[in-house]
């Protein structure tokens, strides 16, 4: 060993502790080295101390900083959620017009004798029901972005499936319209009512015991009982006639109709003007070769007289 090596250090201290009142003084007696070993555990556990409440309060700090994240986490979470459920909503809406639309277009198809639509989407509300049965069922799922998402995108599909649908059938019923509006255009040109009221005092044909061919028919009332256009046409004569028809009036209806109204008391139109079928154009007289008060009434087709009655 090194002759040189430190002698152990044997000093000691006492600590004594006088009570009051007179009582045992007692002596604690430590050594140097467990004082130092005192010291050292002293500042160990210090430093234990110290590093543990670092933690705890380093860590309290964190779990304050979590728990306020994922709070607001949440927050963000249910407002993404009822905004989401919202929007579900607004797509279920969303569909439930576009099922009233399409019922709609297939109602009107049925009214206008238009086709059905081309989609099969017109008839996704049926298979053969009476539409009184609601039963419903599956599984509950709640919406999220990847369904709802979906639906957006079907229902965009469907609505531009149903403006071409609306489209094609706006371009039909014009068509209709188009056709109606030359049809009324012809009928309304083709005579269909009675010249005036009363009573048919001459027919058309022979008459008289067969000494007479009657060329038309005589509608017999009251002086001044008016008298109308039978169909839409253009004024062609309105005056007098010395063949015997006294004040007349002829209207050329088009496609090769003519109508004439003999024995006027009084014309109220002109030659060229357009009357309108029902237009008062003259008042019942007894102008001309005539007994009494009437209208006579014929109708040509083409330069040939044909039986008014046809016409009525």
């Amino acid at each position: 060993m090194d002759k040189q090596e430190t002698k152990k250090d044997n000093r000691e201290y006492t600590i004594k502790i006088i009570p009051h009142q007179g009582e045992n003084v007692h002596s604690i007696h430590l050594s140097v080295r467990l004082l130092k070993y005192g010291a050292a555990s002293l500042c160990a556990g210090a430093l234990l101390f110290v590093g543990a409440f670092s933690y705890a309060a380093y860590s309290s700090y964190t779990l304050q900083s979590d728990a306020g994240e994922i709070q607001d986490l949440r927050q963000v979470n249910n407002i993404q959620q009822e905004q989401l459920l919202q929007l579900s909503k607004k797509a279920n809406s969303l569909q439930d017009e576009l099922d009233q639309l399409t019922q709609m277009e297939t109602e009107l198809r049925q009214l206008s004798g238009t086709a059905p639509a081309e989609d099969t989407n017109a008839n996704a509300g049926s298979n053969e029901g009476d539409g009184t049965h609601n039963g419903q069922g599956g599984p509950y799922i709640q919406p999220n972005m990847d369904n709802v998402s979906e639906a957006l995108n079907n229902i965009e599909k469907n609505i531009a499936v149903r403006k071409a649908s609306l489209q094609q059938l706006k371009e039909a019923m014009k068509e209709q319209q188009q056709v109606v509006a030359v049809q009324n255009g012809i009928s309304s040109s083709i005579p269909s009512i009675w010249p005036a009221r009363g009573d048919v005092s001459s027919p058309y044909g022979m008459r008289w015991g067969g000494s007479d061919f009657h060329p038309g028919m005589d509608i017999a009332n009251d002086f001044g009982t008016p008298i109308v256009a039978t169909a839409d046409g253009v004024v062609t004569t309105a005056g007098w006639n010395s063949g015997g028809y006294g004040n007349m009036v002829d209207i050329d209806h088009g496609n090769g109709i003519m109508t004439r109204y003999g024995h006027a008391q009084q014309v109220v139109v002109q030659a060229g003007q357009r009357v309108r079928r029902g237009q008062v154009i003259a008042y019942m007289g007894s102008t001309g070769f005539s007994t009494g008060p009437h209208v006579h009434y014929e109708v040509r087709v083409n330069g040939q007289l044909v039986n008014p009655v046809n016409y009525l």
